[in-house]
């Protein structure tokens, strides 16, 4: 091995000494071609040894099983902001970095910037809703509701048996433009509690707040101006840390007073609904500081339309909220699953938030080169802590989960029918029906037969000798092992029939 290195390293000096000499460039490229033929045979036994098969830190692999769990949940989103009028966008995976900065608070340190590309300087999306901003500043676009569904990245601490990835999806949907107070923000509530309903993840609830009656709250608590994101970065880490961890963050290292500190403490532990917006309203300091007067003015409002909605019983009004992103500027809501309801496993899944949104009407005007503004408001569905929910819940209820969609599979019982067997489901994908076959000339019925109860394909159609006489095809029900004898042009009708029962 030390002869071979040495070898090496003398071709490369000659090679070198070659160019330098600016020597015949067919004689360099032949030196060339020597010195990669000898790395590569140094490097084919140790390649074996030190080459290492894993995915990046924080990302995942997603088979056939992980696919179908995650398609099913993916269509009851989709299929629900379709309901609602949805269009549907797409943008680029990485954006100019001034794009992306100074729109994410603390967390701009979490933002993966890439390198020097031939002068412009990039990084991956952090989330939808900043390159959803840009692109309605760019076309100059002032009312649209669109869903986007995509990758997005960060360089977080993952914690992926909870659904925390560096590379994940986010399922957005977005209302922008300009209307009355309220109506749209309670149609994105609505949205998060119909998906939630519809993918049966166990009680939830849908925290609610605002951003003005935050910031109104902090200004009567004596919190400085400058200190307002800082000190709502702390107050957003009350569904990890205590109360008295949040305090001594604000104080310890924030350098916001003690006082202010405990007045927000009396706040930030107050959650309800109706009675507690009215009893705000006529709280002695918070009626009397106009941001917080209108939030909660807006938050009544909110709540009635709820209530019209019928969906209030899922609704708290929680002065914790706080969501740490800086663009948002009024409504902010965050959809928390309270436990597992699983008799299967034994401790509730520990996942967090699984959805969360809020109104930012400032966001599109920071990109507008005369500042125009566009009043937006959105909710993001956390696909990925979704999923760890449904796959853990999968694996625990030993359910088989089918990867494929397969109506039938067109089978021989004897041999030398290949061709028929081509010709007749050939003419099933020209109607339409999804079909398979074993790719075996002489395939034993028994091999093609198990071959549908490994799958969960439903039907097998068996093309046989007597059949092709009788212009039939003998149809068989896997999961009762029933045959019936169908006619050749009814067979399409057939297969449709049977498994749209299935």
């Amino acid at each position: 091995m030390a002869a071979e290195e040495a070898a090496v390293r003398a071709q490369a000096e000659t090679v070198r000494r070659l160019k330098q000499d600016k020597a015949d460039p067919d004689e360099i490229a032949k030196e060339v071609t020597k010195l990669l033929e000898m790395k590569a045979h140094l490097g084919a036994d140790e390649g074996k040894q030190k080459f290492v098969l894993k995915t990046p830190k924080g990302t995942r692999d997603f088979g056939p099983k992980e696919m179908a769990i995650r398609e099913r949940a993916f269509k009851a989103i989709i299929s629900c902001f379709k309901r609602h009028g949805a269009e549907v966008i797409d943008t680029p995976v990485f954006e100019l970095k001034e794009t992306l900065t100074g729109k994410y608070g603390e967390d701009s340190k979490l933002i993966y910037d890439l390198k020097d590309q031939g002068g412009e300087l990039l990084s991956l999306r952090y989330d939808l809703t900043v390159p959803f901003a840009r692109y309605l500043a760019m076309n100059k676009i002032t009312n649209i509701k669109r869903y986007h569904i995509a990758k997005v990245y960060r360089r977080d601490n993952p914690a992926m048996t909870r659904g925390r990835y560096r590379e994940f999806y986010q399922c957005d949907f977005d209302i922008a433009g300009q209307f009355d107070p309220m109506i749209p923000d309670a149609e994105c509530l609505k949205i998060v509690h119909e998906i939630l309903n519809d993918l049966q993840l166990g009680d939830f609830v849908i925290k609610v707040n605002d951003r003005r009656i935050l910031d109104g709250m902090f200004a009567v608590c004596g919190v400085p101006d400058s200190k307002f994101r800082t000190i709502c970065s702390s107050v957003d880490k009350l569904d990890k840390m205590p109360w008295e961890e949040v305090r001594s963050e604000m104080v310890g290292e924030k350098g916001l007073s003690p006082e202010a500190a405990d007045r927000i403490g009396e706040y930030v532990q107050l959650h309800g609904g109706l009675d507690l917006i009215e009893r705000l309203l006529q709280d002695p300091k918070l009626s009397q500081n106009k941001l917080a007067k209108e939030g909660l003015g807006d938050m009544k409002l909110l709540f009635e339309y709820l209530t019209l909605f019928g969906i209030t019983g899922k609704i708290s009004f929680d002065l914790s909220l706080a969501r740490g992103l800086d663009y948002y500027t009024g409504v902010i809501f965050e959809a928390v699953l309270l436990q597992q309801e699983n008799e299967h496993v034994e401790e509730p899944v520990s996942v967090g938030s699984v959805a969360g949104g809020g109104r930012y009407d400032g966001l599109v005007g920071m990109f507008d080169p005369k500042g125009r503004k566009v009043p937006c408001v959105g909710v993001s569905i956390g696909i990925e802590r979704i999923f760890s929910i449904l796959e853990q819940r999968l694996e625990a209820s030993e359910e088989k989960v089918r990867t494929t969609e397969t109506q039938v599979l067109v089978a021989s019982a004897q041999k030398k029918l290949l061709e028929e067997r081509l010709k007749l489901i050939s003419e099933l994908w020209d109607a339409g029906i999804k079909a398979e076959m074993l790719y075996k000339k002489n395939p034993k019925l028994l091999n093609q037969l198990q071959y549908c109860e490994d799958t969960g394909i439903p039907l097998v159609a068996i093309v046989g000798e007597q059949e092709l006489k009788d212009g039939v095809v003998k149809l068989r029900i896997v999961a009762t092992r029933e045959e019936v004898s169908v006619p050749r042009e009814s067979l399409v009708e057939e297969i449709r029939i049977r498994t749209s029962q299935c």
